[in-house]
C-alpha cells in the first residue's frame, strides 16, 4: 500500500478556562432551540400569508365619526354627542357592535381597583391618606345619556365595565354599513393627582388648568380575522385596539384657550388672531427653525381673562384610529415646516410658560428630527402634522398629537438628566404615530408591537439626534440586569400586556434590545433595514399581529430567525456564552510514542489521501474507531519536505506560514442562542476579530470549537468585547480570565 504523508500537530500545553460560576437556571419553555416555528405560529390562510404580508381575503373594518364636545373649565366637565357610521368589510355577519368605554376603567367601583392587590403603607403624604381613606370617592367614568340608531330610535346596549355592547335589531350583513348616535358626558380627572393618561393638570399659582383629553369618547372596538372582536377589558396596562376611520370633532372651549389636535385645524381664522395666523403662514416656510405663533406674551395674558364667552375650534382627520384634544388658556404654540418627501408637514408644540425657555428651544426640533428619522427606516409620515404637548407626569400617544414630560425648576434652569428625559418622551411619544398609530397592532394583547419596535426605533432617532445620547433602551448591555434576573419574576415577551410583572423591561427595553441586536449582530444593518422597512409597508393602516412581523423579517431577508424569535420572544433564557478551554499546538518533524493514538478518518470511498494535517486533543477519546485507520511512524513526512515537493518557488513566496495552533472550545451555560463574537489580541498589540453565526450551535447546544492558525502569538482571547449580545455573565469571556472589580474596588 502506498504510504500516506502526514503531518502531526503535538500539543504544546493545554491551557484550560476553568468554570468560574454555578450553573444558572435555566428559562421557562425551553425546546429545541433551532426547530421551526409551526407548533407556535398561527397557521397561514387567505387573510394573512406565510410570508407575513396580507393576504387576498384581508380584509378592516373602518368606523367613522362625527363628534361634537364641550369643555366646562369651572367643573372640569367634558360633554359630547357622536355620530358613528361603521362598515362592515368582513365576510361575516355581525349579531352586535362592541364599544370601548375606556374612562369606565376608573370607576371606583370598577373591576379594576378590586383586581388589584393591596398593601398597607405605613407612611403617606397626608393628602394621600385623606384620598385614599378619608374622601368620598370621585364620580368618574362615562354616564351614558342616550344611544340612538339613524331615525332616533333609542338601541338596545349593555355595560360590561369598559366594554359596551350594541345590541343591533337586525343583523349587520358584509358590505353593509350602520350610523347611530351616543350621548354621554363624563368629569375629567386630576392627573397629576389621580393617574391616568388623560386628564388635567392644575397650576395653583395662577389657578388654571392644562388638559390633554383621550379615550373621551365611545370608540369602536377592532373586528378581525384573528380574535373576532377585540373585546378584553381595559385593566390599565394594554391599550387600545382601534379600527381606522376619518373624523370630523368640533371642540367647543372657553374662547381664550388654544387648542391643538388630532387632524387639520378647519376654521383657523376664527379661533387666532389675524396676526396669529400670518405667523402660522410664516411657519409653514420656516425648513431650519420654529416660528412662534401665540406667544408667552399673548398666553400670560390670557392666563389672567378666564373668559365666560365660548369658541369652538374645527378639526378633519382622515384615516385615522383615533383622536386627541389639548386645551389650556396657559398654550404657548409654535411650528415649522418639514420637507418628508415630497411632502410638507407641520411639527408643532404647545406648552405653558412654565416649560420655557426648555421647550421653545428643543421641543419642536425635536418632533422635526423624529419625521425624519422614522421616515427614513419605515416609510414617508403620511400625516399633515405632528404635535407635542408639555404635560408633566405625562408620555402618551395619539395620531398627529402626543403628551410629553419635561420642564426646568422654577428658575428655568434644566438638568442634563430633565433635557435629556424630554427629549427622549418626544422621540417615543412622536414616534407611535407610526408604531401603532399606522401599522396598527393590538396593544390591548401585544404591547411590544407598539412600545417594543417604536423603542428601537427611537434609540436609532436618538442616536442620530445626538451620538452620545445616553440612551435607555436599545444597548444590549443595558437589558443585562433584567434578562439576569431572578426567573419568578420574568415572562416571555409573547404574553399578554396585563401579566407583566416588569413592564418597561419584557414590553420596551427587551425587544428594542433584541431587535438592536438583530441589526447589530445576526443580520447586519441592510438586511435587517430592507426586512423591517418591508414590514412597516406591508402593515401600514393595517392590523399586524406578530406572527405577520417575524414572517416578514425572514422572507425579506432569507435568515432563518425561528431560532432568535423561538428564544428572545417566547423564553425567558439568557444569553451567557463562555470559553471553557484553549489549546496550544505546535508543528513536530519527529512523531512519538503517542503516534499508535493517531487516525486517519474514513472518507466516503475510502481512506482520506494525504498529505494534511490532523490535530490531536491529548487524552480525547475515540469515537467510531472503526471509521479510521490507525497510523504508523512511517506515514509521517516534514512539512518543510511537502512544501519543497509541492509548490513552485512563485507559489512557496505567497503560501501562508502559520507558527501557532490553537484550539479554542466555547461553551454556552446560558440557554439562549447567539452569534458567538470573538477579538484575538496578539503579542505585539495587533487584533483579529471573528463572528461565528448562532448556526454553531446547532448540533450542540452546550458546546463548539474553533480553530486559530496564526503566525504569532496569542495574547488574549475577548468573547463579545463591545458588549453587542447582552450576555449576562463575562467573567467567563476572556481568556486567560481577568479578575472583575468588585463594587467596593
Amino acid at each position: 500500500m502506498k504510504k500516506i504523508s502526514l503531518l502531526l500537530l503535538f500539543p504544546a500545553m493545554l491551557i484550560a478556562q476553568e468554570k468560574t460560576t454555578a450553573p444558572r437556571q435555566q428559562g421557562k419553555y425551553d425546546t429545541n432551540k433551532f426547530s421551526q416555528m409551526y407548533d407556535l405560529l398561527a397557521t397561514p390562510n387567505m387573510f394573512r400569508t406565510a410570508s407575513g404580508a396580507p393576504g387576498p381575503a384581508y380584509y378592516q373594518q373602518q368606523a367613522d365619526y362625527k363628534i361634537d364636545v364641550e369643555l366646562d373649565d369651572k367643573n372640569s366637565k367634558l360633554t359630547g354627542a357622536e355620530t358613528i357610521t361603521y362598515s362592515n368589510n368582513s365576510p361575516d355577519t355581525l349579531e352586535y357592535l362592541w364599544i370601548q368605554l375606556d374612562q369606565n376603567q376608573a370607576r371606583a367601583n370598577g373591576q379594576t381597583v378590586l383586581a388589584e392587590g393591596e398593601k398597607i403603607n405605613q407612611v403617606l403624604p397626608l393628602e394621600g391618606f385623606s384620598t385614599k381613606y378619608l374622601k368620598k370617592d370621585l364620580e368618574r367614568g362615562f354616564n351614558i345619556e342616550q344611544v340612538k340608531d339613524a331615525k332616533g330610535n333609542p338601541m338596545s346596549y349593555t355595560i360590561n365595565e369598559t366594554m359596551m355592547r350594541i345590541n343591533l335589531a337586525s343583523p349587520l350583513k358584509p358590505g353593509e354599513k350602520i350610523s347611530f348616535s351616543i350621548k354621554w358626558w363624563y368629569n375629567i380627572n386630576n392627573y397629576r393627582k389621580e393617574g391616568g393618561r388623560s386628564g388635567y393638570e392644575f397650576f395653583e399659582k395662577d389657578g388654571n388648568k392644562l388638559y390633554v383629553i383621550a379615550q373621551f369618547y365611545p370608540r369602536m372596538a377592532v373586528y378581525n380575522d384573528v380574535e373576532g372582536w377585540q373585546n378584553m377589558q381595559f385593566w390599565g396596562s394594554g391599550e387600545f385596539a382601534l379600527p381606522f376611520g376619518n373624523f370630523d370633532v368640533n371642540i367647543t372651549v372657553p374662547a381664550d384657550h388654544v387648542i391643538d389636535a388630532t387632524g387639520e385645524l378647519t376654521n383657523r381664522s376664527e379661533v387666532f388672531t389675524a396676526e396669529q395666523v400670518k405667523r402660522y403662514e410664516q411657519a409653514q416656510k420656516s425648513f431650519d427653525k420654529p416660528v412662534v405663533i401665540v406667544t408667552q406674551a399673548e398666553a400670560e395674558a390670557a392666563e389672567k381673562g378666564f373668559s365666560e364667552k365660548k369658541k369652538t375650534w374645527k378639526f378633519s382627520a382622515k384615516n385615522v384610529r383615533d383622536f386627541g384634544i389639548a386645551s389650556s388658556r396657559k398654550f404657548i404654540y409654535d411650528a415649522m415646516a418639514v420637507k418628508i418627501g415630497n411632502r410638507t408637514v407641520m411639527a408643532e408644540s404647545v406648552y405653558p410658560k412654565e416649560a420655557n425657555p426648555l421647550w421653545g428651544e428643543t421641543s419642536t426640533l425635536v418632533v422635526a428630527h423624529t419625521l425624519k428619522s422614522y421616515s427614513s427606516h419605515t416609510f414617508d409620515y403620511p400625516y399633515p402634522k405632528a404635535v407635542s404637548v408639555s404635560a408633566e407626569d405625562q408620555g402618551m400617544e395619539y395620531p398627529m398629537i402626543c403628551w410629553n414630560f419635561g420642564r426646568p425648576d422654577e428658575n428655568g434652569v434644566t438638568s442634563k438628566e430633565v433635557k435629556n428625559g424630554m427629549i427622549g418622551v418626544i422621540i417615543h411619544e412622536v414616534g407611535h404615530t407610526f408604531f401603532p398609530m399606522i401599522v396598527n397592532s393590538d396593544e390591548r394583547q401585544w404591547t411590544w408591537m407598539d412600545e417594543g419596535l417604536n423603542s428601537f426605533l427611537e434609540y436609532l432617532a436618538e442616536q442620530e439626534w445626538d451620538p452620545t445620547f445616553p440612551s435607555r433602551r436599545g444597548p444590549a448591555k443595558n437589558i443585562v440586569p433584567y434578562m439576569s434576573g431572578d426567573q419568578k419574576f420574568l415572562e416571555p415577551i409573547m404574553s399578554n400586556s396585563e401579566t407583566i410583572h416588569q413592564f418597561g423591561n419584557n414590553a420596551y427595553g427587551k425587544p428594542a434590545t433584541g431587535l438592536n441586536i438583530l441589526r447589530e449582530v445576526v443580520m447586519g444593518k441592510d438586511l435587517f433595514d430592507y426586512a423591517f422597512k418591508t414590514y412597516a409597508n406591508r402593515w401600514k393602516f393595517k392590523h399586524p399581529t406578530p406572527e405577520d412581523f417575524f414572517r416578514t423579517m425572514e422572507d425579506a431577508s432569507a435568515v432563518d430567525l425561528d431560532w432568535f424569535w423561538r428564544g428572545w420572544f417566547y423564553s425567558t433564557d439568557f444569553v451567557d456564552i463562555g470559553i471553557k478551554d484553549v489549546k496550544q499546538y505546535y508543528v513536530s518533524d519527529t512523531p512519538t510514542a503517542d503516534i499508535k493514538d493517531v487516525k486517519v478518518r474514513k472518507g466516503r470511498f475510502g481512506f482520506e489521501k494525504g498529505p494534511f494535517v490532523y490535530l490531536v486533543a491529548g487524552d480525547n477519546p475515540e469515537v467510531n474507531a472503526s471509521k479510521k485507520k490507525e497510523l504508523k511512524v512511517e506515514d509521517f513526512k516534514p512539512l518543510a519536505d511537502y512544501v519543497d515537493q509541492t509548490f513552485t518557488a512563485e507559489e512557496k513566496a505567497s503560501i501562508k506560514s502559520p507558527k501557532y495552533f490553537y484550539e479554542v472550545e466555547f461553551n454556552k451555560p446560558g440557554g439562549m442562542i447567539m452569534p458567538i463574537l470573538v477579538e484575538i489580541t496578539y503579542e505585539d498589540g495587533t487584533k483579529d476579530n471573528y463572528q461565528y453565526p448562532a448556526q454553531i450551535w446547532r448540533k450542540s447546544n452546550d458546546t463548539a470549537k474553533k480553530v486559530y492558525a496564526t503566525t504569532k502569538a496569542i495574547k488574549s482571547i475577548q468573547i463579545d468585547p463591545k458588549l453587542l449580545t447582552a450576555d449576562i455573565d463575562v467573567t467567563n469571556n476572556s481568556w486567560p480570565k481577568v479578575e472583575q472589580k468588585s463594587k467596593f474596588d
